[in-house]
């Protein structure tokens, strides 16, 4: 790969969900052909990344939110060192998840105008895959405490077991699938 090309963001990455720009190969079937220089297309990603970071922002930010209210309340002063432990984790996590999805605009703001885009969407991207794997942390942690808190007993472990595989099975292994499935075909 030449020098100045980001993995991620060139006309014949594999990992790119439009596939390569130009012609199509005889075998590959009907596709729809964008036709879009490099610029066109780091352009389009970024839109793209930003939508996806829209959505993930709101839910960090609610979950973010109670998680800072919950000291103020009369049962924090009840929580035991373990729940506090927990629960200064949980805040922590929630903090660097933050941060992790408010990255990519810090990181536009500050190289936007100097011909960066395409590392600008690689980055990002990498930022918000980041901000994902924190917020999978953050809910396991979230949702640890509150089950502790609410119910005391021994299936805690395995209802927090049961929600974290499924979070892991929508969030990364579907996608992780249906991409390996793609290349398989391809």
């Amino acid at each position: 790969m030449p020098a100045d090309r980001t993995p991620g963001t060139g006309p014949d990455d594999p990992h790119d969900p439009d596939g390569p720009v130009g012609p199509a190969a005889p075998d590959d079937g009907p596709r729809d052909e964008r036709h879009e220089t490099p610029t066109q297309r780091a352009d389009r990603h970024w839109g793209e990344l930003l939508q996806e970071v829209r959505v993930t922002q709101t839910g960090v930010q609610v979950l973010f939110g109670f998680l800072l209210t919950v000291a103020f309340t009369p049962r924090f002063a009840t929580l035991g060192d373990t729940d506090r432990a927990i629960y200064i984790v949980t805040v922590l996590l929630g903090a660097a998840t933050t941060g992790a999805l408010i990255g990519p605009v810090a990181f536009h703001r500050i190289v936007s105008g100097h011909r960066l885009k395409a590392q600008t969407v690689a980055w990002a991207a990498r930022l918000t895959l980041s901000g994902v794997v924190l917020l999978l942390a953050t809910v396991t942690s979230a949702l640890l405490l509150i089950l502790r808190i609410a119910l005391h007993n021994a299936a805690v472990p395995w209802l927090l077991a049961g929600v974290v595989v499924w979070l892991g099975l929508c969030w990364f292994a579907l996608p992780w699938w249906a991409l390996r499935r793609h290349e398989h075909e391809k």
